[in-house]
């Protein structure tokens, strides 16, 4: 006979009673889905709360149910959820569940409470299969009411939309890294802007591939694009462009195409498949890119954007400005799909609803170059190291901003807004 114990939680009402409830905050669907959740959350906390052993943990949860250890531990989550909402993110599907309590009603579980819990998953079942669809229509409604929801959903789509656009593409790539350097151009009224773009672990999946990497700039007024490498050489040929030393051996090889304010990097022909993995790095220098000081009247915004070409494992963008750049606000993230106009120019109004509504944000590295490692970029500050010693640029003024994601989505394009500076009063 089960010995008498402390409940998991408080009960609350029966199912039936949950189900008639009405909460005046939700509406529709989001009320069935939300007293579907808590019919199974309190009618299997009854169940749990009868078996031997049941707020013991999963492992011996699963040992007096006989059923998997992984069954075992969601079960338990979903009934500890802060709400039904999480519960129903939580929750296996109607079979697992259906084993649970089958398992429960041979350890003397109260059979009235079998039976509840019985007609909780019916319901759920019967919600998902007549108004959703299936439970991947489930998670992607869910995703909008449940934070924990949206960054699994998040994830998931982006991971099965990098396996697709990869054999699709014929490329991938472990990290995709960019980094771009603000600093003042000599003639004190325009900004250098330094690019680093790298990808580590990329790999051709099928024979005959091209891979292309894009440079692209978007300004409203000035000069025709200026871009050199670090030893002042215009970027006619790309080869001195790289950055050998953090490339794998032999260096890649590219060849450059110019197209007005577009530079397409494109790599040499090789071999495919793991084994030809390659390591590359690169460096532009571009003098005189924007102006330092807009005037505030006209409500622009400075900015620098990574668009992701390649599919990759993993996005890693960073912003260094100079100290005296930018110095009003924290920056703007925003990421837009390029798929149909292309790179957005994120002073254009029409391209607001090109916009993706993601969970990445970004965080403030601090000052100093010693405060921008990274754990993707093999070598990062001795590069960066690098590059500023070459330049001349002292790496303590710049202070940084950075935006990581996994799995980025292929044609997306990440972006980091500025508030401009107006001409200081002499």
């Amino acid at each position: 006979m089960n010995q008498p114990k402390q409940p998991m939680r408080s009960p609350s009402p029966a199912p039936e009673a949950m189900v008639e409830t009405k909460d005046p905050s939700l509406s529709g669907l989001e009320t069935r889905i939300n007293q579907a959740g808590e019919a199974l959350l309190q009618s299997f906390i009854r169940v749990i709360d009868q078996v031997p052993g049941g707020d013991a943990g999963p492992q011996r949860l699963a040992k007096e149910l006989g059923i998997d250890k992984v069954l075992a531990s969601r079960m338990l989550k979903a009934i500890r959820s802060p709400d039904a909402m999480s519960v129903v993110h939580r929750v296996p599907g109607p079979e697992p569940m259906r084993r649970v309590i089958k398992a429960s009603s041979k350890l003397g579980v109260n059979p009235a409470d079998i039976k509840e819990a019985g007609e909780a998953i019916d319901r759920f079942e019967t919600l998902i299969r007549t108004e959703i669809g299936d439970r991947s229509a489930l998670e992607a409604i869910l995703s909008t009411w449940v934070p924990e929801a949206r960054r699994e959903f998040e994830l998931r789509r982006k991971q099965s939309a990098f396996r697709a656009m990869s054999q699709l593409k014929g490329a991938q790539a472990e990290v995709y890294a960019e980094c771009a350097i603000f600093w003042p151009s000599a003639d004190g009224e325009h900004i250098d802007i330094v690019w680093i773009k790298s990808v580590f672990g990329l790999q051709r999946l099928r024979p005959g591939m091209r891979v292309k990497f894009t440079s692209h700039r978007a300004v409203e007024e000035g000069s025709g694009r200026r871009t050199y490498t670090l030893t002042g050489e215009p970027v006619d040929s790309v080869d001195s462009a790289t950055l050998e030393q953090y490339c794998s051996t032999p260096a890649p090889k590219l060849e450059v195409q110019h197209a007005g304010e577009v530079m397409h990097y494109l790599l040499e022909p090789g071999g495919f498949g793991a084994q030809s993995a390659i390591d590359l790095v690169t460096c532009e220098v571009n003098r005189g890119e924007i102006p330092r000081y807009i005037p505030s009247s006209r409500n622009r915004k400075a900015w620098a954007s990574s668009d992701i070409n390649i599919p990759s494992r993993r996005m890693q963008f960073d912003v260094l400005v100079h100290k005296d750049l930018y110095t009003s606000g924290y920056p703007e993230l925003r990421i837009y799909d390029t798929t149909i106009l292309g790179q957005a120019d994120i002073n254009d109004p029409s391209r607001e609803v090109d916009q993706l509504e993601l969970l990445e944000g970004i965080e403030n590295l601090g000052n100093g170059i010693t405060r921008f490692g990274s754990s993707h970029v093999p070598r990062y500050r001795a590069m960066l190291g690098d590059v500023c010693t070459q330049l001349g640029f002292d790496p303590e003024l710049l202070r940084g901003y950075r935006v990581s994601s996994d799995y980025p989505i292929y044609g997306s394009q990440t972006a980091m807004l500025f508030a401009t500076q107006d001409r200081p009063e002499r």
